[in-house]
């Protein structure tokens, strides 16, 4: 038996390990057999000796992954069952419950259902916590419980699932899920259309091509594309979307790489829908990956104003290989650059700082380059906006509230509380922030600010060392100024704090496309793109024309 096991997962992890090293093969060839051999000795050994029953499976999966781990979080190892999952990611399509699900502290949370999908049609909504599917107690389920909401269409699943306090039951009936990349287009003023582009699956740049052509049908003089918050994608339907709007064999963007094969030049190849229509393009902190691709080289060619905040700074290209077994690995294969020659990667992996983190590139080496018409642009830390909007950037104590759900779990109680409030637009009172202020008291809200995890940790440590109760008054003098800071920052930061639970809001009571709807007339990151767009001076200095 064990014979059987070693050759299945002994000889995949030799060949994964093979397609890791590309061309530095060669010239490491005793270096990487002498590594090889020690790394299969080792697991047979293991799993010859170890007192209980191994899974050579799960320690094969484990090892390979904390192996990638270490080189960069893009770098990544999928199973079989990971690959089936990850199909979403590149197609746009999958059978599902057509819901965003998390799970967190051992709980399986609804984040958000799409309209007339089989969650919403189920009854689910954002804050209902599923505890059983189909015969299965979650609570006794320790695997991947997502992968019991998967099957074939028409598929019927029976869920149970906890809404303030009390048990529900219902059915899910599985259906296909189009995931759009651009889930909403409209004109935003007479001249000015706005497009949303959420992801750059394949069908991104068809999509935003056809809301190009429809709202200058409406009779569009102006674009303003949205990539906030788009994580990126496929790197070729980012040069595709740059085509919309720029010539045939323009150079977008290039890839470098050790590797001489990925050494690559990516040029339009198609003719353009429009070269001249003025173009705002929005970004933020999380306008990621092939989104930077987009903005970087529209920037540099003088194409589009950028306006928002400086963007994540992924400049990273991976490619996924398919390996044995219907698994697959994501290797991080090279580098991109702008049309100027610039690189966005903000964090450097190759150096990491004493706690095994990737160093941040300071911006005293950030390098300068010059856009087509000779506007200085630099390298080092994403995309950097012609208009900054501090709209657009998102507070220490804001990211906390949203990262810990401190916001979502506020708006799940108040959802219930008012119930009524249908497609009228939240007006969140002084009242109302005071009562969110004290809901976080009362939930005993940790921030988990950087400071408050310090803090903590000293904590364990002087437990460890058994010093907490000599230093427990100036620990509590402690926790107790930063709670005093955070209160503070709750009060500067409140305009910022009510808008995320006004948006979050509108999600719960007319879902994402009556949030876009309330954008398009409300938000004022759209509202100054336009008014740039429709003040041709302002614009044409911008970009030197």
């Amino acid at each position: 038996m064990f014979t059987r096991l070693k050759k299945k997962y002994v000889i995949p992890a030799v060949a994964i390990c093979f397609l890791l090293i590309g061309t530095s093969f060669k010239s490491d060839f005793f270096e990487i057999a002498k590594q090889i051999e020690i790394f299969t000795t080792l697991f047979k050994t293991v799993n010859v000796n170890y007192v209980d029953e191994t899974n050579p499976g799960e320690l094969m999966d484990k090892a390979i992954k904390s192996m990638l781990a270490d080189l960069d979080p893009y770098t990544v190892y999928f199973n079989e069952q990971d690959v089936a999952k990850f199909k979403i990611n590149n197609t746009g399509e999958y059978t599902g419950v057509g819901a965003i699900i998390t799970r967190k502290d051992g709980k399986l949370i609804i984040k958000e259902p799409y309209k007339d999908y089989p969650a919403d049609k189920a009854g689910l909504k954002a804050g209902d916590e599923i505890i059983q599917i189909g015969d299965i107690n979650l609570s006794e389920f320790k695997e991947d419980a997502g992968e019991l909401l998967k099957g074939s269409k028409n598929t019927k699943i029976a869920i149970k699932y906890i809404r303030q306090g009390k048990t529900y039951s219902t059915e899910l009936v599985l259906t296909e899920v189009d995931v759009k990349a651009v889930p909403f287009f409209s004109m935003v003023s007479k001249e000015t259309g706005y497009i949303v582009l959420s992801q750059f699956n394949s069908k991104a740049s068809a999509e935003t091509k056809d809301a190009l052509l429809k709202l200058k049908e409406q009779g569009a003089k102006n674009i303003i594309l949205d990539l906030r918050g788009n994580p990126g994608g496929l790197l070729n339907e980012a040069v595709n979307i740059c085509n919309l709007f720029v010539p045939q064999n323009e150079v977008i963007v290039t890839t470098k790489s050790k590797n001489e094969k990925y050494n690559n030049t990516y040029r339009t190849q198609k003719a353009p829908v429009d070269t001249e229509i003025p173009l705002a393009i929005l970004v933020d902190g999380k306008s990621a990956s092939a989104s930077e691709i987009v903005s970087g080289a529209l920037q540099d060619l003088d194409r589009a104003v950028i306006v928002g905040s400086r963007s994540f700074g992924k400049g990273l290209v991976q490619r996924p290989i398919d390996l044995t077994y219907g698994t697959q690995v994501k290797v991080t294969i090279s580098r991109y650059y702008t049309p100027s020659g610039r690189g966005i990667q903000a964090l450097d992996y190759a150096h990491k700082d004493a706690d095994g983190k990737a160093i941040r590139i300071d911006k005293k080496d950030y390098n300068a380059f010059k856009t087509r018409k000779g506007r200085t642009v630099y390298d080092g830390g994403g995309i950097f906006p012609d208009i900054e909007l501090e709209e657009s950037k998102q507070s220490a104590i804001a990211d906390a509230l949203v990262r810990n759900d401190g916001i979502f779990n506020y708006v799940t109680n108040y959802y219930y509380k008012n119930p009524n409030l249908g497609t009228a637009i939240p007006q969140l009172t002084d009242t109302d922030y005071e009562a969110f202020k004290q809901f976080l008291k009362k939930e005993n809200f940790e921030f988990d600010t950087e400071t408050e995890k310090a803090l903590k940790a000293t904590l364990e440590v002087a437990k460890k060392e058994k010093v907490d109760e000599s230093i427990a008054a100036e620990y509590k003098q402690l926790l107790t100024a930063l709670q005093k800071s955070e209160e503070k920052e709750l009060i500067a930061h409140k305009q910022e704090i009510k808008q995320l639970i006004t948006d979050e809001l509108i999600k719960r009571y007319q879902y994402k496309e009556g949030l876009y709807k309330y954008y398009a007339t409300s938000n004022p990151e759209i509202q100054k793109a336009a008014a740039i767009l429709n003040n041709t001076a302002q614009y044409n200095k911008i970009l030197l024309k």
